[in-house]
């Protein structure tokens, strides 16, 4: 994972900016208190770490990638960014108070040995917030109809909901909800599928660098091939059936709201 962020363009930084309401959600499902301490795991450049910060609540950014934290550093030197991973923070034990992860788990090596060491660091009643998506839900991304081979190593990535829940009660967190979240058309974060209902982003070259699945995992010929037939689609009016084809309501990204 390091690696992969460590060589990821400038772009990331530029499009994954923090969405105002994916903060809101995030700090309502943690419940945090300004007296007290919190972690960003996997908090990449430090956008939402950044924001959590900036609304009064003391966070711990910990990240594999050292560019990423550069750049974090850059942004708020009031922040504690260290250098670490999910199952191994460097942390003490019970240093905090609650944790946030937000599309981060399919990057970890063990979901198992994250979530116990997330559980040792964590304080007895905090919570632990994921925003994740799972395979499910990604099945039902219209991105399947025009990239199938790049959606289907991105979905092989991403764990299932009871794989998940599976490694956080090995861990002893007891899971208190689950909360379906749909894009938004406003959504500033320009992640996976944030072009749900506006498919033009994906011709946005900077929107595709920030985003690991059309940097990193697509075939160069797949994309060129999926965006000249979105292209087509768009303007023919068909892409709206296909958009249709795809509609569900098990909801496109997954907070997961867990506490020890």
């Amino acid at each position: 994972m390091s690696t992969k962020y460590n060589t990821i363009g400038k772009g990331y930084n530029n499009t994954r900016k923090p969405d105002p309401y994916l903060v809101e959600r995030m700090l309502f499902h943690l419940q945090p208190q300004t007296a007290l301490r919190y972690l960003d795991i996997g908090c990449g450049t430090g956008n939402y770490t950044n924001e959590f910060q900036k609304k009064g609540y003391h966070f711990i950014g910990i990240d594999p990638s050292e560019k990423m934290l550069n750049k974090a550093k850059s942004k708020n030197t009031q922040v504690d960014y260290h250098l670490g991973t999910a199952e191994n923070t460097n942390l003490n034990s019970e240093s905090v108070n609650g944790i946030i992860g937000s599309l981060t788990i399919h990057h970890w090596f063990s979901l198992t040995k994250a979530f116990t060491e997330l559980y040792r660091v964590l304080k007895p009643k905090g919570r632990l917030v994921i925003f994740t998506s799972t395979p499910k839900q990604m099945q039902g991304y219209w991105l399947n109809h025009y990239f199938p081979k790049m959606l289907q190593d991105s979905i092989v990535q991403m764990p299932s909901f009871e794989v998940v829940k599976e490694a956080m009660e090995q861990a002893n967190f007891t899971i208190k909800k689950t909360d379906p979240y749909f894009i938004q058309p406003d959504l500033q974060d320009k992640f996976l599928y944030c072009g749900k209902e506006n498919p033009e982003l994906y011709f946005d070259e900077n929107i595709r660098n920030g985003i690991s699945s059309f940097s990193h995992l697509a075939n160069m010929a797949e994309v060129e091939k999926g965006l000249l037939a979105l292209r087509t689609d768009i303007d023919n009016g068909t892409v709206k059936k296909v958009m249709e084809s795809y509609e569900n309501n098990l909801g496109d990204y997954l907070y997961i709201v867990a506490e020890k």
